[in-house]
């Protein structure tokens, strides 16, 4: 791709643009601007005029990057890379600072200039003010997000629709899910919509505290009760008065700590260590397991009567794979985090990039996702997340399937599902735990993609 102008144009840049030509460029909606060899702006239409707010006479002259301020000008130029390789760019995002300092999202498309006789003379680039996208795009955002959570899933969708009667009940909810999924987020959407949301929410992980210390941690103690207690300590119950108190990892704490907790659950009330007197406790309870408790019921490790105290209401969250159509959505909300925390302006993923974080499994689930988002922003110096700035757990390994810029994400989903398929001979229970879905949901992927053994 290629323009020919006018040579008296491109080399006597300091005059003013032919009238026809300057008709022409006007009347476009996107932004245009041309450079020479030496990166000096050449023409600038009206357009360009008014998402930049600098003017045609300003930007006539000075260099691209005075003008232009783009966040790839100085370190990674568009139009320098497009007359160096001879390949156009085609709808880049980038973001600019405007005139008034205002950042805002463009799309850029770039290429090179030759005159009449074939030669290359300069560079050309347009580019689109996306505000109004970026601002649909976050109003979409908004329409899949419940408080901070952020999901395209059926099943997710529909605890949304149940998570506000849940937080006004004040009942004790049970959160289940494997790590990383977001259990700690729903136990705080829940006590944010409840009408204890002006007290404390207080969180603590029982599977991080040894047996000697959680029942000190819940409860708190009286000055003397044991030989380093030198003053009166308040527990998480006190600290969680008027609030929310949420128990995460409940699968892992002993016996003697579930007989307390029963009783706590029971009469609204207990004793620190030390102490003979009751005090009461009007914190709402949330709990959280990755484990089944209805096994640790039976293999008689969790107690019957407290797993159906805390179990008033239950909430199973799936895994990461389950939910593949929010990886996108997820790796979108991520990258503007990080862009906010470190102060960068990266705007995506390539094709290959996301291509390969719809091909991984997710052991980690979004936890997992998120650290990966946040590893690609240490290797990534540009604007956009390649496939070799993710964790190399991540890319797919050299002697798998070939991803292809061109598939779409039905297409690489179903490529997924066919090669582990096949890798596994069909054997249905095998794939499931290598994607780590339920075998049901596989069936139903299989008939909704149309995968057929042949």
């Amino acid at each position: 791709m290629s323009f020919i102008f006018g040579q008296y144009e491109m080399q006597n840049y300091r005059q003013p643009i032919q009238e026809h030509q300057k008709i022409i460029l006007d009347s476009l909606a996107d932004g245009v601007f041309t450079v020479d060899k030496d990166w000096h702006v050449t023409s600038f239409n009206r357009a360009a005029e008014k998402i930049t707010g600098i003017s045609r006479t300003e930007a006539i002259g000075k260099l691209c990057f005075e003008v232009f301020r783009a966040n790839v000008c100085e370190t990674g130029c568009l139009i320098r890379k497009s007359i160096e390789t001879g390949t156009p760019v085609f709808d880049m995002p980038l973001y600019i600072v405007r005139a008034d300092n205002k950042r805002i999202p463009i799309s850029v498309t770039t290429a090179f200039l030759r005159d009449a006789d074939g030669n290359i003379i300069g560079g050309v680039e347009t580019f689109r003010d996306m505000t109004v996208v970026s601002e649909l795009r976050k109003a979409l955002v908004r329409q899949y997000s419940f408080d901070d959570i952020l999901s395209k899933n059926k099943k997710i969708h529909q605890l949304f629709g149940i998570l506000p009667q849940i937080a006004e009940s004040g009942s004790t909810v049970l959160i289940e899910g494997p790590s990383g999924t977001g259990k700690e987020l729903f136990a705080t959407a829940i006590h944010r919509h409840s009408p204890k949301n002006n007290g404390p929410f207080v969180a603590v992980n029982c599977g991080a505290l040894p047996d000697a210390l959680i029942e000190s941690e819940l409860f708190g103690y009286k000055a003397g009760a044991f030989t380093d207690a030198k003053k009166d300590k308040p527990g998480r119950f006190a600290l969680a008065q008027n609030g929310t108190l949420f128990l995460d990892e409940i699968g892992d704490i002993s016996p003697a700590v579930q007989v307390r907790l029963l009783r706590v659950l029971e009469g609204k009330a207990y004793e620190p260590l030390g102490s003979t007197k009751s005090v009461k406790t009007n914190a709402r309870v949330v709990t959280a397991t990755h484990q089944n408790l209805k096994d640790l019921v039976e293999q008689g490790r969790f107690r019957e009567d407290l797993y159906y105290r805390i179990n008033v209401i239950r909430l199973s969250l799936p895994t990461l794979s389950e939910r593949k159509e929010d990886i996108a959505l997820l790796a979108e909300h991520f990258i503007e985090k990080f862009n906010c925390i470190k102060d960068r302006t990266i705007v995506g993923l390539t094709q290959k990039a996301m291509a390969a974080m719809l091909l991984y499994h997710w052991p980690g689930n979004v936890r997992e996702l998120e650290n990966a988002i946040e590893h690609a922003f240490v290797l990534c110096k540009g604007q956009m997340i390649r496939l070799d700035h993710l964790p190399e757990w991540v890319q797919p390994a050299k002697d798998s399937i070939q991803i292809s810029t061109k598939m779409t994400l039905k297409e690489i989903e179903k490529t997924a599902i066919q090669q582990a398929l096949l890798r596994n001979n069909w054997k249905k229970m095998a794939v499931a735990r290598e994607l780590g879905i339920d075998k049901n949901t596989l069936r139903r992927k299989i008939i909704r993609l149309g995968i057929i053994n042949k």
